[in-house]
């Protein structure tokens, strides 16, 4: 690869000595990029690959910033491969509750059972053969974790290369190009922190809305830049409007004063975790007649809608939903797991032990507000 000034190595140099000095390397926000003596490593030196790796998988599609925290507390609650493969999914669950794309606890738990008793792997295939792991996680986790030359291709990466080029397509319809473009840039000896200096361009000033051409080392390098405006790569479709639907949810209480709450089946959106039943509002239906419509489908039982307990908007990456929330008594009818994995009658109090989707979090603060004796 060469840019419009420079060789791909002349590049990587350039960008390598904008990284040194503004780089995220602080130990504060990439702690599994350190050395346990709390040190950026050298060339030589590995690191922990069992951290990375649950860095690098919780870096999908989320930002630096949102992971941390999360970082940090699954690392206290299961602080190596062993302690994460005798959790149980339920407790595996609860630790990534509020961090979306769901789908990646439950395979990092199984990813942990098959890697139990065995050494970790050393080439992309054997990563890529594990739950959850593509080619960019694989990537991330070998140059991080062994300094190995092994490119990368996240969505910072993507962006910076697409503008370096000003690529006039969709970088998904030409992936072999960018990962040729991604390796071409590694020093061998320090394919670790190129691959870090790319993340870092992207993430801090090539960005997607406002990129902070003045202060990019690669300025001279760039062919958007040349063009007058960086914003118009990587070329993306005209985005059409998220689709929106009203969710009819009702909290069923019952004489004993427990709620009852559903599992999602495994597979498909947010499979898995727990929530308060109810579904789709179909045209011109009022959302009580909803409500116990899809009570009466789902889990075979009758019951008294009551008031409005709460609305929650939520987006999601390709739809938008309203949740009308509503008190409801149970009146009849054993509840049953029509369309979910089980059904459960809980104490108010005990939801907080349950993996819940990030919408459900303000149903349950409502709820316990509601029930709550008044404050003398």
């Amino acid at each position: 690869m060469n840019g419009r000034f420079g060789s791909a190595s002349a590049m990587a140099r350039v960008l390598l000595v904008w990284w040194e000095s503004h780089g995220r390397r602080d130990p504060t926000q990439k702690p599994w990029m350190f050395t346990p003596a709390g040190q950026w490593p050298t060339a030589a030196e590995g690191l922990d690959p069992y951290g990375v790796w649950i860095a690098e998988v919780m870096l999908q599609q989320t930002q630096l910033a949102v992971v941390l925290p999360y970082w940090e507390r699954w690392m206290e609650a299961f602080p190596t491969v062993e302690a994460l493969a005798a959790a149980t999914l339920e407790q595996v669950r609860l630790q990534w509750q509020g961090l979306g794309y769901y789908s990646r606890a439950r395979r990092l738990h199984e990813a942990a059972l098959m890697l139990l008793g065995q050494s970790w792997p050393r080439t992309l295939e054997s990563w890529m053969a594990l739950p959850g792991i593509g080619r960019t996680t694989a990537g991330g986790i070998l140059s991080s974790a062994l300094n190995a030359p092994t490119p990368i291709l996240d969505g910072n990466v993507k962006r910076v290369l697409a503008r370096l080029h000003a690529h006039p397509r969709l970088p998904a319809r030409d992936q072999a190009l960018f990962w040729g473009w991604s390796e071409a840039l590694l020093d061998p000896e320090r394919s670790r922190d190129v691959n870090q200096a790319l993340m870092d361009l992207g993430a801090t000033l090539c960005t997607p809305r406002q990129p902070d051409c003045s202060r990019c080392p690669w300025r001279t390098f760039c062919a958007a830049y040349a063009a007058g405006d960086p914003t118009c790569w990587p070329v993306s479709d005209t985005r059409k409007p998220l689709p929106f639907q009203v969710i009819g949810v009702g909290v069923v209480l019952n004489a004993a004063g427990e709620v009852l709450i559903d599992q999602r089946l495994e597979e498909g959106l947010l499979g898995g975790l727990w929530e308060f039943p109810g579904g789709k509002q179909e045209s011109g239906e009022p959302i009580e007649v909803c409500i116990a419509r899809e009570l009466q489908e789902e889990l075979g039982i009758e019951v008294t809608v009551g008031e409005e307990l709460i609305v929650v908007d939520h987006a999601y990456s390709h739809k938008k939903l309203r949740f009308v929330v509503h008190l409801c008594t149970w009146e009849s009818g054993d509840p049953r797991p029509l369309a979910s994995q089980q059904v459960r009658w809980v104490k108010p109090r005990e939801l907080k032990d349950f993996p819940f989707p990030a919408a459900n979090a303000r149903i349950i603060e409502a709820l316990l507000k509601r029930l709550a004796p008044p404050k003398a």
